[in-house]
């Protein structure tokens, strides 16, 4: 550009009717023109701009642009094209496109520099935008799939190809209804569209079809996308594939009714089938009877020869009573070596003498697991209805007492429930007299497993785990007496003994410095009763311990038959600022209906799903689910049962924070475990 000998004043007239912001410059960087497009542009006056040096606009003085090269390039060169980061006289940084000529006199030679510039702000951002749109589209886990108004297929992501199996090519330019999986009527999709159209978006469980005409089940969400004008121009769809959700969630579902061992129905779907059939027995005016059936030396051949010799017997077992039996009757496993067989269309009470026989003799021809020949047999207790009784938890009772009386004879056989009281019921009688007693004076003791912070490998919490020293027969297993404290009401007392001296050791523990170490007390079902949290907050105050050192777990059984005022105990247990644990989460049906509804702190993985880790692919993939259930709905999640090193693995992979278990140790008496506290190793 060749510069005319223009005095300053008219050089600046010239440059304010210019409307973009131009500046001029000497060689050496000092201002020499400001036009009111650069005031604008900038906020500074032509006052103040002219003659300061280029340097003092610059968002970054040491940019390429600033270096004595760059007005050598010019030098050379004539002319340059940038985009660059200026700074406002505010401070705000902005992004300006930048065109630099240089100024020749009548010569030739160069005397300046001239810059127009103009703010790209906001162009710099949409393309920053714009990028990082594009990697999110190209990279998301997400299927995404683009339409146009007609709902014809514009744009997929990799997603998109690698969950359906389809190619780019396979998909553009078809109807999104090709995606269609017959497992849905038209007006589901019809539904979805309307509500699209009406509301702007849509999300929900919906079934597809891959490539290779597999349907499956995906969580779709589907937005609508308008023009400037409010049109609607695009649709804008997301979906996962939640295949392995669903199985998992069929899995829990699953294992709430049927045992996962034999197929057959397990306890909680035995009470409503046998509710069910009482309520026909009862309109035709039959006869109903309860079987309950417990193996005959199983134990010896479980202990001996390992639980999977004992897990494939009582496979054969279930087969044979399920063959025994006709298809309208009711077999189900109680747990263990126990099951129990329900009929409800008899007309007598020998039918089900009949039936016993035949259980027996299904039982007596010897079973084979691998190499070994196994001879068990059974002792069956039946009760009838309605002699002895007229609801199910009474014929189960009945039953379960005269089988005990069966197993006196010490071989096979079968009794039918009568008033008289056998051994078993005498023995528990007993039981529940000693320990009576043994609450009175003082034969109770606690042992604590330690909880174990995976991440540290450090003692983080301890279980806090009953244990009754009788002065004759040494420590009673808890599984003798906690079943009979439940059914006598004892609980109530055993439970109020046991929180009050775990709440006394806390406080000891944490006056030695343990200060953060959580103790965990169980609850039962009986406890819920009126005044829990009350009671609760009565003995944090007395023993001066605040509320956020214990933690109070509850059994997922306890959820399925809560009621209001259940939910607000917990609801007032929470407000103390108690945490609450769900224990054995994912063996009842409580886990995905009623969990939201409690306040619950923790999901404690029971025992049953850590035993085959990681070998048994189920047991991983509901470990999984629950773990992930877990963290998106923002509880802590504890395993218990850890044995094996290969279980800590696999459960620390998938974000288990918190375990406990035999790996780590046995439960012991509180000596013990201050003795691992001061030792501080870790444990893990």
């Amino acid at each position: 550009m060749t510069a005319a000998n223009f005095d300053p004043v008219t050089q600046a007239q010239i440059l304010d009717q210019i409307h973009e912001s131009v500046i001029t410059m000497d060689l050496a960087g000092y201002i020499t023109g400001w036009n009111r497009g650069a005031e604008q542009l900038f906020g500074y006056s032509s006052a103040e701009a002219v003659g300061r040096h280029i340097l003092f606009l610059y968002a970054d003085p040491d940019a390429e642009d600033d270096s004595e090269s760059f007005h050598d390039t010019f030098l050379e060169h004539g002319g340059r094209e940038l985009e660059v980061r200026r700074r406002r006289k505010s401070g705000e940084i902005f992004w300006a496109s930048l065109q630099l000529s240089l100024m020749r006199d009548a010569s030739g030679q160069p005397i300046g520099l001239i810059g127009y510039l103009s703010d790209i702000t906001a162009r710099i951002e949409a393309e920053k935008t714009m990028r990082l749109q594009a990697r999110i589209f190209e990279n998301s886990e997400e299927s995404i799939l683009i339409t146009d108004i007609d709902r014809r297929i514009l744009s997929v992501n990799p997603a998109f190809c690698k969950i359906t199996g389809y190619q780019v090519s396979d998909v553009v330019g078809q109807p999104q209804e090709f995606l269609r999986s017959d497992k849905h009527p038209t007006r589901f999709y019809e539904d979805i569209w309307d509500h699209v159209d009406r509301e702007g978006n849509w999300q929900g469980e919906v079934w597809s079809r891959r490539k290779n005409g597999e349907d499956f089940p995906g969580w779709a969400s589907i937005s609508l996308v308008k023009n400037r004008d409010g049109q609607i121009s695009h649709y804008f769809s997301m979906f996962t594939d939640i295949t392995e959700r669903k199985r998992a969630e069929e899995r829990i579902h699953y294992l709430a009714y049927y045992d996962d061992l034999t197929g057959l129905p397990n306890r909680a779907l035995l009470n409503k089938l046998v509710d069910q059939a009482l309520v026909e027995a009862r309109r035709n005016r039959l006869h109903g009877a309860v079987l309950f059936v417990d193996l005959n030396r199983f134990k010896p051949i479980n202990d001996t020869l390992g639980h999977d010799v004992g897990d494939r017997l009582l496979i054969q077992v279930a087969e044979r009573l399920r063959e025994a039996v006709r298809s309208e009757d009711v077999v189900a496993r109680m747990g263990g070596d126990e099951f129990v067989v329900g009929l409800f269309d008899i007309t007598r009470r020998e039918h089900a003498a009949v039936v016993a026989q035949k259980l027996l003799a299904a039982l007596d021809p010897p079973f084979w697991v691998d190499e070994h020949e196994l001879k068990v047999g059974a002792a069956i207790g039946i009760s009838i209805y309605p002699r002895d009784g007229f609801d199910t938890e009474s014929l189960l009772r009945m039953a379960d007492i005269a089988m005990y009386r069966a197993k006196q004879s010490g071989q096979d056989g079968y009794a039918f429930y009568s008033h008289e009281m056998n051994r078993r019921a005498l023995d528990r009688l007993k039981t529940e007299s000693g320990l009576r007693r043994g609450l009175e004076r003082n034969e109770l003791l606690l042992h604590y497993q330690p909880k174990v912070d995976i991440a540290s490998g450090r003692i983080v919490g301890a279980e806090a785990l009953v244990r009754w020293n009788h002065p004759e027969r040494g420590l009673v297993p808890p599984g003798e007496f906690i079943p009979i404290a439940e059914e006598s009401g004892l609980i109530m007392r055993l439970s109020a003994w046991v929180l009050d001296e775990a709440l006394r050791q806390a406080h000891a523990w944490h006056a030695a410095g343990f200060a953060t170490l959580k103790v965990a007390v169980n609850l039962s079902a009986r406890d819920f009763s009126p005044g829990l949290a009350e009671r609760v907050g009565a003995l944090l105050t007395s023993h001066g311990v605040p509320p956020n050192w214990l933690e109070l777990e509850i059994t997922e059984g306890m959820l399925t038959h809560s009621n209001p005022e259940v939910i607000t105990m917990m609801d007032d247990i929470a407000a103390l600022g108690v945490s609450l644990s769900l224990d054995d989460f994912g063996t009842g049906y409580s886990s995905l209906s009623y969990l939201k509804r409690f306040p619950i702190d923790t999901l404690k993985i029971d025992r049953s799903f850590v035993t085959g880790i990681p070998d048994d692919s189920n047991d991983c993939a509901i470990a999984g689910a629950i773990v992930s259930m877990a963290q998106r709905l923002g509880h802590r999640v504890i395993a218990e049962g850890v044995e094996t090193i290969e279980q800590l693995d696999f459960l620390r992979s998938l974000g288990c924070q918190e375990m406990q278990g035999y790996f780590f140790s046995a439960p012991v008496p509180p000596e013990e475990f201050t003795a691992m506290l001061l030792e501080g190793k870790a444990l893990g």
